[in-house]
């Protein structure tokens, strides 16, 4: 580890938030001999411990705080807010704030791909980091999924960067030029951290602005525009594809990924579960031929990649009736998305913190498909009046209360699905923890 050198004083980095980032930034500025006061709200910071490891005698400010004086820079946390008075103090005084993902920018030795939208981004850069695998390339992934960006620095360089991130972490990078830059979808979300949700677009679409190449989702107008001025650009869509690009094709009643007119692979034969997941693997496969992978390797990665934990993830057939996890459904968008990827009849399991989010398109999805709707959480009373079904509606306690409920509404070939449209920290650590909690009272049908 370098000694930290010794600086001006108006040099010094204000890092805000001791999470998980945080941290990484700690070890970020400490291998570069950079010197920093740590700040956060809490007056006992889960990450102060940690920090006391990667920086002995570390400055550190917690609770009710003014502005430090002499600070140059303000690194910032995904999770704290533009409103946070840390931050308004600084944009008052002129300093310079940014994100993890600005310093990973600046610093890194090998081209990138930059993944964001409001749903499937997590997948889709896993995908990618395993179809770039299958082709022998050394490649790191992270960012807002996995190790954080600037852990990833640590490492030996690699061939290519895989970087998921959130509207969050765009909006704070000033600059960031992506080998591709991957935007799947935009759909209102963060709307208690964001100013509006033209903000939040906003945020997403910077992802473009200087990549070298680009993928865009053909049914996003706008995300169109904002790729105007990039030589390079692939789309997907489930609609059939153009030459060159990436959708679907029927042929003999059964569905293709494709490219253009050629049929690439049955999406029966693809490991992961849901329509979502067919615009996800189109996105992985425009991204992966930018960068220039094989067509083969990447389509065997497809066969092969079941999904990720918690993301329309099977969970067990119990009395003729199938348990869907996409906990990870943590908007309504996603859980559209989810709703409409279930084939027949569903229990729906929904409910949580909605973030301030309209959940009237609920009730369009589930329009023909609902058996009846069990809610729990926090917005699940705002959610019963959004779907206003005259199917059965019931208030859980718990998840064990909530699926057991389910489990009495379901016929058979019929599906329970856990898809709740909302942020799960109203009632769990975060959404795993909820997913898990799904799986364990689904395991308990069977006792």
């Amino acid at each position: 580890m370098n000694a930290v050198k010794k600086m001006a004083l108006e040099d010094r980095n204000l890092v805000l938030g001791l999470g998980v980032t945080g941290l990484s930034i700690a070890r970020y500025l400490r291998r570069n001999g950079l010197d920093a006061t740590f700040y956060d709200s809490r007056e006992n910071p889960p990450g102060a411990d940690d920090l006391a490891d990667v920086w002995p005698d570390a400055d550190v400010i917690t609770g009710d705080a003014k502005f430090p004086k002499k600070i140059g820079r303000i690194v910032v946390s995904p999770g704290i807010a533009d409103s946070h008075p840390m931050l308004v103090a600084a944009r008052k005084a002129k300093r310079e704030i940014v994100s993890d993902i600005e310093l990973f920018a600046r610093d890194a030795q090998a081209p990138f791909v930059a993944v964001t939208g409001s749903n499937g981004k997590s997948t889709v850069t896993t995908l990618l980091y395993h179809m770039c695998r299958a082709a022998g390339q050394n490649v790191l992934a992270g960012g807002n999924l996995g190790e954080p960006a600037l852990d990833l620095l640590d490492q030996d360089t690699p061939d290519r960067y895989v970087l998921e991130l959130s509207s969050f972490q765009l909006q704070r990078t000033q600059s960031l030029p992506a080998d591709v830059a991957v935007l799947l979808n935009v759909a209102p979300d963060h709307l208690d951290w964001h100013a509006d949700e033209n903000e939040y677009r906003q945020s997403k679409y910077r992802v473009y602005r200087e990549a070298t190449a680009a993928v865009v989702n053909r049914a996003d107008a706008v995300a169109g525009e904002h790729v105007s001025d990039i030589e390079s650009v692939v789309s997907f869509g489930l609609d059939e594809p153009d030459d060159g690009q990436y959708g679907i094709r029927l042929e003999d009643d059964a569905a293709y990924l494709a490219r253009g007119s050629t049929l690439l692979l049955a999406v029966d034969d693809m490991a992961m579960y849901g329509v979502h997941n067919q615009a996800n693997a189109l996105a992985a496969l425009a991204a992966g031929e930018l960068i220039g992978l094989e067509l083969s390797q990447m389509l065997q990665v497809l066969c092969e990649f079941p999904g990720l934990p918690h993301r329309m993830q099977f969970v067990a057939r119990v009395a003729a009736v199938d348990y869907i996890n996409d906990s990870k459904a943590t908007n309504v968008a996603a859980a559209v998305a989810s709703i409409e990827s279930v084939h027949g009849m569903l229990v729906l399991i929904a409910g949580g913190d909605g973030k301030g989010s309209d959940f009237g398109e609920l009730a369009t999805a589930l329009e023909n498909k609902l058996r009846a709707a069990v809610l729990v959480g926090k917005d699940a009373e705002k959610i019963a009046s959004a779907i206003d079904t005259v199917m059965p509606v019931y208030f859980a306690q718990d998840m064990d209360d909530a699926v057991q409920q389910a489990a009495q509404y379901a016929d058979s070939d019929e599906t329970v699905l856990l898809a709740p449209a909302c942020a799960s920290l109203d009632q769990y650590d975060n959404y795993a923890a909820r997913g898990d909690a799904f799986r364990t009272a689904v395991e308990a049908l069977r006792q």
